[in-house]
């Protein structure tokens, strides 16, 4: 369900942003003061800074009581700030300013920073489901095997954007070992080996790439896709044709909640962010959890 924002009222917004986050260097205080110089809205800009932490989004929040917060970074600064606004009546609003803004792309928020400026004051707003993952949260899509190594790679070679994630995903496809998981969903429990399983909100990452084409925002389910092997012919035709995965080596369930456990720790990561090895996975259904301000066709 949908509501449109009304821009004729006098709203607060507080805008937190990751200068971190991705490559372009905009002077993000100055883009946003310009813009809501004539406008009849109170502002208050704040940049996050060495190891910040959701307590500090929270001190904000409470501190200037916000009609509105809006993430200016990538997936992981949006999640960062969807957790502090989980289950509350605050909006979630989103300036895509990461390396590849997989959420902002599933949701129809455009990257021009004037066109999602805009639609801060002229959107709707849209209730959407989250995921609980080994007691965090999934905006938008976790997965373990192959892509979470490549995640963690990314993070440490030089260079971001697009190509570092290619680079790093060419590194880790030589070596990345199957693995061997048992799955317990709703209402069956399946063994596999797969190259990499994603718990998914969403149907594309970031880079285009379509992992889920079940995926809905706000549908009842979530979706579990078992990748079970991946070329390095394939990994290009997903990121520069953003054609599905090989129907014929993914399986996809649909599932309220998740149990996944591994025969050996692997890699894992949620929204763009790696989080570490693990050897199991928990993940069930927080439903209509965050409203978020959209284009009026995505809502």
């Amino acid at each position: 369900m949908a509501f449109l924002m009304n821009p004729g009222s006098d709203l607060k917004f507080l805008f937190i942003i990751n200068p971190g986050s991705g490559t372009n260097r905009q002077d993000w205080p100055a883009i946003i003061s310009n813009y809501f110089n004539n406008l009849n809205h109170t502002v208050k800009i704040y940049q996050l800074h060495g190891d910040f932490s959701r307590q500090t989004v929270i001190e904000q929040i409470v501190s200037f009581l916000p009609d509105t917060v809006v993430a200016v970074g990538g997936d992981g600064t949006i999640k960062l700030i969807a957790e502090c606004l989980v289950n509350t009546k605050v909006p979630l609003g989103i300036i895509p300013a990461g390396s590849a803004n997989g959420l902002a792309k599933e949701l129809d928020i455009p990257e021009d920073y004037e066109k999602a400026l805009n639609l801060l004051v002229t959107g709707v707003l849209k209730k959407i489901h989250l995921l609980k993952i080994n007691n965090q949260i999934c905006i938008h899509l976790s997965d373990i095997g192959l892509n979470a190594h490549a995640v963690k790679k990314f993070e440490t070679l030089p260079g971001r954007g697009m190509w570092g994630y290619i680079r790093a995903s060419l590194k880790v496809l030589r070596i990345n070992p199957m693995i061997k998981v048992e799955i317990a969903l709703d209402n069956k429990v399946i063994k596999r080996k797969a190259h990499m399983i994603v718990v998914a909100n969403a149907t594309r990452y970031g880079s285009g790439a379509l992992i889920n084409p079940l995926g809905k925002l706000d549908d009842d389910l979530f979706e579990v896709v078992i990748v079970k092997k991946i070329s390095l012919g394939e990994l290009f035709k997903m990121i520069f044709s953003h054609n599905p995965y090989d129907s014929n080596k993914t399986e996809i369930f649909q599932t309220t909640k998740l149990t996944l456990r591994s025969a050996r720790k692997v890699y894992f990561q949620i929204d763009g962010e790696y989080i570490g090895k693990v050897n199991e996975v928990q993940a069930m259904l927080l439903p209509f959890a965050l409203e978020i301000i959209v284009p009026p066709a995505a809502g």
